[in-house]
């Protein structure tokens, strides 16, 4: 069974901020990344379980998929996936570790 996606504001608001600065160097690739976080989060809809568990949290339906160097960072809930937040590969999760563990699709 398909999962419903969806995706949170703070989430949203990291893909823009990344597509801004990738855009400074080069609009298309900013597009293509922008694009691939898309693609893989549709993959997602019928393979939820893809993605592995965080390792910063103790919790199983906290999960990622890494997408070029960003961690695409998601939350299963019954039939439901949100995207919490997309992070660069290299910077820490303590500053996003509240507002991944508060979101929630309801």
């Amino acid at each position: 069974m398909a999962f419903k996606l969806a995706w949170s504001e703070e989430a949203l608001e990291d893909i823009e901020s990344i597509a801004t600065y990738i855009e400074k160097d080069s609009p298309t690739y900013a597009k293509s990344v922008v694009s691939k976080f898309f693609e893989k989060a549709e993959i997602l809809q019928e393979f939820s379980e893809l993605g592995r568990k965080v390792p910063e949290f103790n919790d199983s339906t906290i999960r990622e998929i890494f997408v070029y160097s960003y961690r695409l960072i998601y939350k299963l809930e019954q039939q439901d996936i949100l995207f919490v937040a997309v992070v660069h590969g290299k910077r820490l999760l303590e500053n996003h570790h509240q507002s991944i563990t508060n979101q929630s699709s309801q």
